[in-house]
C-alpha cells in the first residue's frame, strides 16, 4: 500500500476488526438524568473504588481543586455546585487516569508489542497506570525498564546527533498544562527548531485561522456567562450531549431565560433534543428542558449552502422591511460588506436549499428567529472544521454575526467548542509551528538566546517528513498519536521510519507499540495526582475554552513513586540535550512553577500578575470580545465570501463523517457503548439512511466494507454492522479511530490543513 518501512516488528497498526455482539435499542429523546449518574458512578467505582471515587470526584472542577482531565468547557466564574461541577464523560475521563491498575515493567516482560498490538484499542486503555520509565531498543519486541537518567541521556544523545534540528519532531496534546507547554516550546525553540505539531492542527486550526483573519484573535470571544443571556445559541456541526455535557446545563438556563436554540446537524442528537439535569430534582420527574428549537438536517458539508440560504432570507427582509441588520456596526466595525452582499446576491434561494437538504419550512423557521435577535451566539466543533472547506465554514458563521452586529456585546459571539482540556492553554503560551515575533523579541531578552524564526512543521507536514526520512526524532507531550492522525498506516509508517521515539504519557496506547527504531516511554503524573517537590505541594495552570486561565491541583497519591511530572521530564530532556550550562536555568524553572509563571507573564502579554491570580483565576485580553478590530486591515473585522463545497458524488459514493461513540473522548476507549444513538457493546458500525440500505439491498446489521479513493490510492476499513439511522441520504457517520484509516493524508482544509475527516468520500462493499 506504502513504501516499505525499516520497522521489522510485527505489529498491528489498528485495532483488529474483531466484532464484539452488538445489540440495538430505541435512541433515548433526552441527555443525562438518572442513567448518566448511574453510568458516571458505575466507571468511577469500577476504576477506582467507592470511596476514592466520591471523594476525588468532589474536587474536580472545583477552585480548591484539579481541573478535568477530559474536555476544556469552562467552569461557573461563581458558584460552583457542591454536589460535584462534573458530566458523565469528565467522570469517566477521571476513571480512566486514577484507575488503580498498573502497567509494570512486569507487564511489559510478559507482553510483546505484537501481542499487545492484537488487542483492542479499549483493551490497551484499560491496561491501566503506566509506573516507570521503559524502553523498546532496536529490534527488540519487549519493552525494558530504563532508569530515568539513562533515559534522558540517550534522548539528549540522539537529539544532538541529529544533522539538523529540523530533523526533530515534538508534538504537544492538549492535556498538558501551561508551565510545561511553556518550558517545552521554550526548549525546542533554544533546540533550534519550530516543528511543533499540536493536536489542535487536527481539530480547531480551522477556527483559529478564520477567526484571526476576520476577527483578530483566534479564540472565541464569550463567556459562559453570555451564553445565560443570549436570546439565540446556533449549535452548528457540534454533539455537546456526548463531547461537552456540561455545555446542556448552560443551554438548558439559556432556553429558561427565554433564549432559543438552532440546531444544525446531520444527524439528530438526543443531546440536543431535551436535557435532564443530574442536579436538578425537578428534571426527574418531568420531561427535562426541551433544547432545541428549530432543528436543520444539513447535508454533510453544506453548511455553507444553509447559512446562504438563512442569510439570503434574512436579507431579502432587510430590504422589504428593514430593521434585520446592524447598520451601525456594520458601518463603523466592518469591511467588505458590498462584495459580501453582492456575491450573495448572485445564489439562488431554491438552490441553495436544495443543497443543504434542508426542508424550506424548516430553514424559514430558523430565519424568524434570527430576524428580531441581536444577542446571537454560534457554537461549532468539528463538523465545522475537518473538511476542506473548514476555514470557509468558520468564515461564513462570522458573516452572520456582523450582519447582525453580534460580536464584542453581552451575549453574542463566537463560541468555538474546544476539545481536550487546555488544547487552547497550549497554543497561548507557545506551542505554535508559526513564531510570534514579538513573543520571540521576549524571549531573547529574558533568556539571552536567540529562538528558532523559521516556520516549523504542523502535524500533516511532521507526518510526511518522517515518511520521507526527512525527520528522524519525534516526541510526544502526551497524546496517542497515530489512531488521532489521519490516514493510519501512513502515519504509522512515519513513525517506525524514526530512529527514535518517545512517549510521555500517563497510560499505555497504541502509539508505544508503532514505534521507531527505538522508542522510550517516560511516565508522568496526571491532572488528578499530587506533584510534590522537596515536601512542597505544587499547582499548575490551564486555559478553558473561554479564555480564563486558573489553576489546578493534583489530590491523589501518584500512581508510582518512579512518576515525574511533565515540566520535570521537558527539563531533563533539556539539560540532556543542550547542557547545564546553557543560558535557560530549566532544573531551577522545573523545581518551582512560581518561576515559571513569572517568566510567562515577562514574555506572552495578557499574564501580568500571573502567580498572584492564579488561583483566583483570570480572563486573558480579548480584543473581539470588547468589539476592537484594530489589529485587522482598516482596523475593522472583515467579512468574506465564502464560496460553496462542490461534491460531485458518483451513484455508488458517499460521503462519510468520522464521529465519537459517547463512550470514548478523542482516542481514549471508555467502554463499547454509544447509548445516545443506540448501539450497544459494538464500535464497527456505519449509520446509514434506510432509504440507501434500500438502493444498495442491504439490511439491519449486514457487514460491510468502506473504501475511499484519493489520487489512485486506495484506503480499505473492513468490517463494520450497518445500522439505520436517521442522516440525510449518500452521507454515512462511523467512528473513528477504526475510520481514520480512509482519510488522505495529503487532502486537507485550505488555510489549515486540517485533515478532511467530516467529509471523506467512500463506496462500500457488502461482505
Amino acid at each position: 500500500m506504502y513504501k516499505k518501512v525499516h520497522s521489522t516488528r510485527k505489529v498491528h497498526v489498528v485495532a483488529p476488526e474483531n466484532l464484539t455482539g452488538i445489540r440495538l435499542s430505541t435512541p433515548p429523546t433526552y441527555a443525562a438524568g438518572i442513567t448518566g449518574i448511574k453510568v458516571a458512578m458505575d466507571h468511577a467505582m469500577n476504576e477506582m473504588g467507592a470511596v476514592r471515587a466520591f471523594q476525588t470526584l468532589m474536587k474536580m472542577n472545583q477552585k480548591d481543586g484539579f481541573d478535568c482531565p477530559g474536555c476544556a468547557w469552562p467552569d461557573p466564574d461563581d458558584k460552583r455546585s457542591v454536589l460535584g461541577e462534573y458530566c458523565e464523560n469528565g467522570a469517566k475521563a477521571l476513571a480512566e487516569e486514577a484507575t488503580t491498575k498498573k502497567v509494570t515493567a512486569d507487564f511489559f516482560t510478559k507482553y510483546s508489542i505484537q501481542e499487545i498490538s492484537s488487542w483492542s484499542d479499549y483493551e490497551i486503555g484499560k491496561s491501566g497506570r503506566l509506573t516507570h520509565p521503559m524502553i523498546l531498543k532496536k529490534g527488540k519486541t519487549h519493552y525494558e525498564k530504563i532508569e530515568w537518567e539513562a533515559a534522558f541521556k540517550h534522548i539528549g544523545q540522539t537529539l544532538k546527533n541529529l544533522d539538523h534540528p529540523n530533523e526533530g519532531i515534538f508534538y504537544t496534546s492538549g492535556r498538558s498544562s501551561n508551565e510545561a507547554a511553556f518550558l517545552y516550546a521554550l526548549f525546542i525553540r533554544a533546540f533550534g527548531t519550530n516543528n511543533m505539531p499540536d493536536c489542535s492542527n487536527m481539530c480547531h486550526e480551522s477556527s483559529g485561522v478564520a477567526l484571526s483573519q476576520t476577527l483578530g484573535i483566534g479564540k472565541g470571544s464569550v463567556t459562559l456567562d453570555d451564553l445565560h443571556k443570549a436570546e439565540v445559541v446556533m449549535v452548528i456541526g457540534q454533539n455537546p450531549g456526548t463531547n461537552h455535557p456540561r455545555m446542556l446545563s448552560a443551554l438548558q438556563k439559556c432556553k429558561q431565560k427565554g433564549g432559543k436554540i438552532i440546531t444544525i446537524n446531520p444527524l439528530a442528537e438526543a443531546g440536543l433534543k431535551r436535557f435532564k439535569n443530574p442536579q436538578k430534582v425537578g428534571d426527574y420527574f418531568t420531561g427535562g428542558t426541551q433544547l432545541t428549537d428549530v432543528f436543520l438536517q444539513v447535508k454533510i458539508n453544506e453548511d455553507i449552502a444553509l447559512l446562504k440560504a438563512i442569510l439570503f432570507s434574512l436579507q431579502k427582509i432587510e430590504e422589504e422591511k428593514g430593521g434585520v441588520w446592524d447598520h451601525d456596526f456594520i458601518q463603523e466595525k466592518t469591511a467588505n460588506v458590498d462584495l459580501f452582499l453582492q456575491d450573495l446576491s448572485t445564489h439562488s434561494l431554491s438552490d441553495l436549499i436544495q443543497q443543504s437538504g434542508v426542508a424550506p419550512e424548516d430553514i424559514q423557521a430558523a430565519v424568524d428567529i434570527l430576524v428580531p435577535a441581536k444577542k446571537i451566539i454560534i457554537c461549532w466543533a468539528m463538523g465545522l472544521t475537518q473538511h476542506k472547506n473548514g476555514v470557509a465554514n468558520i468564515k461564513e458563521c462570522v458573516n452572520l454575526l456582523l450582519l447582525k452586529g453580534s460580536v464584542g456585546i453581552e451575549g453574542g459571539g463566537t463560541c468555538p467548542v474546544r476539545g481536550h482540556s487546555n488544547v487552547q492553554g497550549d497554543r497561548t503560551v507557545g506551542i505554535v509551528h508559526h513564531p510570534n515575533q514579538e513573543s520571540s523579541k521576549n524571549i531573547e531578552r529574558v533568556f539571552g538566546f536567540k529562538p528558532a524564526m523559521e516556520n516549523g512543521l504542523d502535524t500533516v507536514g511532521s507526518i510526511q517528513a518522517m515518511y520521507e526520512g526527512k525527520a528522524k526524532v519525534f516526541i510526544a507531550l502526551g497524546g496517542n498519536f497515530v489512531p488521532a492522525a489521519s490516514d493510519t498506516y501512513y502515519t504509522a509508517q512515519a513513525l517506525q521510519n524514526c530512529d527514535l521515539t518517545v512517549s510521555i504519557s500517563t497510560k499505555l496506547n497504541r502509539t508505544h507499540l508503532i514505534a521507531g527504531k527505538t522508542s522510550i516511554i517516560l511516565p508522568t503524573l496526571g491532572r488528578s495526582e499530587k506533584d510534590h517537590f522537596e515536601g512542597k505541594e505544587r499547582f499548575v495552570t490551564v486555559e478553558n475554552s473561554m479564555g480564563k486561565v486558573h489553576a489546578s491541583q493534583g489530590k491523589l497519591k501518584p500512581a508510582s513513586q518512579h512518576l515525574m511530572s511533565e515540566t520535570d521530564i521537558i527539563a531533563n530532556i533539556a539539560k540532556a540535550t543542550l547542557g547545564k550550562d546553557h543560558v535557560v536555568p530549566w532544573m531551577e524553572m522545573s523545581k518551582d512553577y512560581n518561576i515559571i509563571r513569572e517568566k510567562i507573564s515577562e514574555i506572552i502579554s495578557g499574564f501580568k500578575g500571573y502567580n498572584k491570580n492564579a488561583k483566583d483565576g483570570f480572563y486573558l485580553p480579548n480584543n473581539a470580545r470588547i468589539g476592537d478590530f484594530s489589529k485587522l486591515p482598516g482596523g475593522k473585522a472583515q467579512f468574506t465570501v465564502c464560496h460553496l463545497p462542490h461534491h460531485q458524488l458518483k451513484s455508488d459514493e458517499f460521503i462519510l463523517m468520522t464521529i465519537r461513540s459517547h463512550d470514548q473522548f478523542n482516542t481514549t476507549i471508555y467502554g463499547l457503548h454509544d447509548r445516545y444513538r443506540g448501539v450497544h457493546n459494538e464500535r464497527r458500525v456505519v449509520f446509514m439512511n434506510e432509504k440507501d440500505m434500500e438502493k444498495f439491498n442491504l439490511k439491519k446489521l449486514d457487514l460491510i466494507d468502506l473504501i475511499s479513493e484519493y489520487d489512485g490510492q486506495i484506503r480499505r476499513a473492513n468490517k463494520f454492522h450497518v445500522v439505520p439511522y436517521l442522516i440525510p441520504e449518500s452521507n454515512l457517520a462511523s467512528y473513528f479511530p477504526e475510520t481514520n484509516v480512509l482519510v488522505p493524508i495529503n487532502h486537507f482544509a485550505d488555510g489549515s490543513r486540517t485533515p478532511i475527516s467530516k467529509s471523506v468520500v467512500v463506496k462500500i462493499i457488502k461482505q
